[in-house]
């Protein structure tokens, strides 16, 4: 298991090259620089004013040797300082990740609170209307936008009941019953979606498991249907669950952007926004590598949790 891990976390180095190089390349081929912004907000400059700036900047380097410094900088474990504020974008993404981590971890809970329930009584009422309903639910969650339904769901609650989020965010340290009713909406809309995906793959993970040997050798041997899906068939149709789990944390987590924006929350997908409007390369370049890490690290933990719940799995 030990071997497995530190092969498993090696792994992960040369995504996050590939993750640098796109992420360097990608914000780059947006047209315009903080310098063309500095020069169309706030007057002409002089030719000598320019190249100063782009040097200050470090932009008057080839590219290669931008990579290659930033590279350098964040292998020592400095993400850089951004250009508009000044001030290091791991402390920036510090104080703002908080609020990010708390919406991922709400639209989760709301996933799996609605998502495995269908999808286990969808299994155990297969081909039933309740079935077909909820898999009609399910698709029609899976293609609505988030940003649309956020937006419904917003605009449907101030007609309805005059009541309408705060915009001025509410720390949970502070307010923690104002800081829930601020962060549950965000938390439904974006989850939403994820509890649909969690409902689908409930559902054909543990017919498949309904259809093996040893459950109808349990039922032959008088063991009570629930018995039979929380004890013996549950336990074996999670791993499908989890690896879905893992990857949805990325959809979470990007999908918190546009949530983010709709609900005026102060995390590190508007803080992506402003640094892509700004063209803050620095900014953009560590936030997104940030969430880049955690989402290979969630990812490990997954592969990891595999052997605690299925013991027939052994790592080499």
């Amino acid at each position: 298991m030990l071997r497995y891990a530190l092969l498993r976390t090696l792994s992960i180095l040369p995504t996050l090259l590939g993750v640098t190089l796109a992420v360097f390349l990608l914000i780059r081929l947006i047209p315009g620089t903080i310098v063309d912004q500095m020069i169309g907000t706030e007057g002409s400059y002089s030719e000598e004013t320019v190249r100063a700036l782009r040097a200050f900047f470090g932009l008057d380097v080839p590219i290669h040797i931008q990579y290659g410094r930033w590279l350098s900088s964040v292998v020592r474990g400095d993400l850089g300082t951004s250009w508009r504020t000044g001030i290091p974008v791991l402390q920036m993404i510090r104080s703002q990740f908080t609020v990010t981590a708390e919406l991922t971890l709400g639209a989760m809970l709301v996933a799996c609170a609605f998502g495995i329930p269908l999808g286990i009584l969808s299994a155990r009422r297969e081909n039933t209307i309740l079935d077909h309903v909820a898999r009609v639910v399910s698709l029609f969650s899976l293609s609505i936008p988030v940003f649309w339904q956020a937006t419904m769901l917003i605009l449907a609650l101030s007609l309805w009941f005059q009541w309408a989020p705060a915009v001025a965010f509410v720390s949970p340290w502070t307010d923690l019953r104002a800081n829930l009713a601020i962060m549950a909406l965000p938390s439904l809309a974006l989850g939403t979606a994820v509890a649909a995906v969690f409902m689908r793959m409930t559902r054909s993970s543990l017919l498949e498991v309904m259809r093996e040997h040893y459950i109808r050798t349990a039922r032959a041997k008088g063991v009570s249907e629930r018995a039979i899906v929380w004890v013996h068939a549950m336990r074996n149709s999670l791993i499908p669950l989890i690896t879905v789990a893992g990857v949805q944390m990325g959809y979470l987590l990007g999908g918190a952007i546009v949530t983010e924006e709709v609900f005026t929350l102060p995390g590190v997908g508007r803080l992506i926004l402003w640094a892509v409007f700004q063209r803050d390369y620095p900014l953009v370049q560590g936030t997104i590598l940030f969430i880049s890490v955690l989402f290979m690290l969630v990812n490990l933990i997954v592969d990891l949790a595999y052997a605690l719940i299925d013991p027939r799995i052994r790592y080499g």
